[in-house]
């Protein structure tokens, strides 16, 4: 017990002093988790209990336009944060940490540029993890509250929260894939959205809903495949990373493969 519990310390520290941006701590919701959690809190307390309740009496919000406008900023959102990823030298996803053990990063300026890109990315993308969290306050402003189910908010708090503690505190190249994928996954899945609140007259352009969780889930079995790799290929990144992943994403493909076997598999029997 007590050499894993050195091993995590160790892999703890090689992953601050390696990978983790000064500047950092001086951004926007990055200083302290106070505001993340007032966010999420927020959140959970208004689709939870507040929203249900102002909206059981009243009719729920046409918000045709604003949906339109949402998913089309979404769309463009996400595209951005990939081209803001693709500036990163892919080499790097297996080897950033511990690349040049025997310098600091300051003495190694390709490396904190890249620390640096990393870092903006991460921030970034964290951003369209809260700016996500508007997708469950319309279904509820909608009265679409059976589609705020367990997986969506577990789903919405867990990333958000996730992606802060990821660049406040566990800094690593495994993240840079999760959200190269997972934000190539939003654009299409916002663009189902966005094609779906153009109206009645698209909705012939909308026959792949269902295939929008198997994108889910090659998504996730992708991240898997990535992380065992970097295990199995004992590359010279921090391996706590990989390990913490690695739980989040197998508990994902459960819930996602559960939720596509309750939504279609049934209908079809």
């Amino acid at each position: 017990m007590i050499n894993l519990i050195r091993h995590v310390v160790s892999n703890y520290n090689e992953v601050l002093n390696n990978a983790k941006d000064p500047m950092v701590d001086t951004w926007f919701l990055m200083e302290s988790p106070g505001p993340i959690l007032c966010i999420i809190s927020a959140y959970l307390i208004f689709v939870l209990k507040i929203g249900p309740k102002m909206m059981k009496n009243r009719p729920a919000f046409q918000l045709n336009t604003v949906m339109i406008a949402y998913n089309a900023f979404q769309v463009l959102f996400n595209i951005w944060v990939i081209t803001l990823i693709l500036e990163l030298d892919f080499k790097y996803l297996f080897f950033i940490h511990g690349f040049n053990n025997q310098n600091s990063i300051s003495s190694n300026q390709q490396l904190a540029r890249h620390i640096k890109i990393m870092s903006r990315g991460s921030w970034w993308y964290f951003v369209t993890k809260v700016v996500e969290l508007l997708d469950t306050v319309f279904f509820v402003l909608r009265r679409k509250q059976n589609q705020v189910t367990f997986l969506h908010v577990y789903h919405h708090t867990l990333t958000t929260l996730l992606s802060w503690c990821y660049l406040k505190y566990l800094p690593s190249v495994q993240g840079v894939m999760i959200a190269l994928l997972n934000s190539i996954v939003h654009v299409i899945m916002y663009s189902y959205y966005l094609i779906a609140a153009l109206g009645p007259n698209y909705k012939k352009y909308i026959w792949w809903k269902k295939y929008l969780t198997w994108i889910q889930l090659l998504q996730f079995s992708l991240i898997l495949v990535y992380l065992s790799l970097t295990l199995i290929m004992d590359c010279r990144i921090p391996k706590a990373p990989s390990y913490l992943f690695g739980v989040i994403y197998i508990i994902f493909i459960y819930l996602f493969g559960n939720f596509y076997r309750q939504a279609y598999k049934k209908k079809v029997t």
